[in-house]
């Protein structure tokens, strides 16, 4: 079964860049598709890799922060093809 999933990852802290930026580069190195903006990121690929990397990776990058917060959105499909039609 494949998924997609959204990650906002927002650090509570002065220095929130590099953070953000070595989540999205473990992300990256991971194999699966991965799309960005400026608002968030987007993971896509079957349930158990895309669900074992976030825990995986989301750990970590806590490690490294004072505080911070995740909003997260999971999609029970891929979702990586889609394109508006207006």
């Amino acid at each position: 079964m494949n998924i997609s999933v959204e990650l906002t990852l927002s650090p509570l802290q002065d220095q929130f860049e590099e953070p953000i930026i070595s989540f999205i580069k473990s992300l990256r190195a991971s194999g699966l598709k991965v799309v960005e903006n400026p608002l968030s990121t987007q993971v896509y690929g079957p349930y158990d890799q895309v669900m074992n990397l976030i825990k995986s990776q989301l750990k970590t990058s806590f490690e490294t922060m004072d505080n911070g917060l995740v909003y997260i959105k999971i999609v029970k499909s891929d979702r990586s093809e889609y394109e508006p039609h207006f």
